[in-house]
């Protein structure tokens, strides 16, 4: 791949466990993660607001980016999106990047006042998020509209412009969403326990359609893969059983399955989950010992 590998790791916006949040984002920020992402369920009553979380961790955080995996658009009107990803952007000093997502869990959607859309209607509707969204940017300044089946602006003032080109990553798993990331967007962010590595030569082909068809090249759009998982930091003894599709190994054997990812399968972006005990030891041997080792093996020729 022609990009360098991005490494990130998912902080929690869990409302009882608001110190470990903290703490993993310090920990990133410190450790040499690129990028720190919280999901986004408004629904969930044990969740804070991943939006004011992600300012709060802009200001206790110096290096590392930070971004939506992914933003429920749904419950997120793309043009105030637009507006708060570029106004974090500003404030951070260029380290914003959004995740933004068509919906998905449209019981709880539709419990917050939003109807419940089809699989085409939720497409149509991601579609005029994703023109809302650039336009809003590149037109920050000036005037701005758009016309959608459910998304319009008319004659909007958008700004302020963001600091930097803030990437867009969708999550898209069907085809025509992964086509649609290959015409519009910078990434796509799949998730190991949805999505098998197996699963992933049929996803870049899709994502490398859209991007043909609108004459971009493949290499230019991220694949990202939120790795939910376990690294052995001597916490069980032995191997664990009944791991459910959980990630699990040695420091090397997770440096071994990164790299085939990446060489086989293209992944450019990884997203460490740390599932189970020792999450902090997790985290901190996950930046110590596997992404320095996958870089360089990355190098090697």
């Amino acid at each position: 791949m022609a990009n360098d590998i991005l490494f990130g790791l998912n902080v929690d916006p869990n409302t009882d466990a608001l110190q470990e949040t903290y703490q993993r984002a310090e920990m990133a920020d410190t450790l040499g993660y690129d990028l720190i992402t919280i999901q986004d369920h408004p629904y969930q009553r044990r969740f804070l607001d991943t939006w004011t979380l992600l300012s709060v961790l802009a200001a206790r955080t110096k290096r590392v980016h930070l971004g939506t995996n992914v933003a429920n658009i749904p419950l997120r009107p793309p043009a105030m999106l637009a507006k708060s990803a570029a106004s974090l952007d500003v404030i951070s000093g260029g380290r914003v990047e959004l995740g933004i997502g068509a919906g998905g869990f449209w019981r709880a959607i539709e419990a917050w006042g939003v109807p419940a859309r089809s699989p085409k209607e939720a497409y149509e509707a991601f579609e005029d998020a994703l023109h809302i969204i650039k336009g809003m940017w590149q037109h920050a300044g000036g005037s701005f509209s758009y016309q959608g089946r459910f998304y319009s602006v008319k004659g909007a003032q958008p700004g302020p412009a963001p600091a930097h080109p803030i990437p867009i990553w969708t999550g898209a798993i069907g085809p025509k969403m992964l086509k649609l990331t290959g015409r519009m967007a910078d990434g796509v962010l799949l998730s190991s326990s949805y999505v098998p590595a197996d699963q992933l030569t049929e996803k870049n082909a899709l994502i490398d359609e859209g991007a043909a068809q609108a004459g971009r090249s493949p290499d230019s759009i991220r694949r990202g893969y939120n790795l939910m998982g376990i690294v052995e930091v001597g916490q069980f003894g032995r191997r664990p059983d009944n791991l459910d599709g959980t990630l699990y190994g040695t420091p090397r054997e997770w440096v071994d399955l990164l790299l085939r990812l990446n060489q086989e399968y293209r992944q450019d972006a990884f997203l460490f989950w740390p599932v189970g005990p020792e999450s902090f030891k997790q985290i901190e041997a996950f930046a110590q010992e596997i992404i320095p080792a996958l870089r360089e093996q990355v190098k090697q020729p």
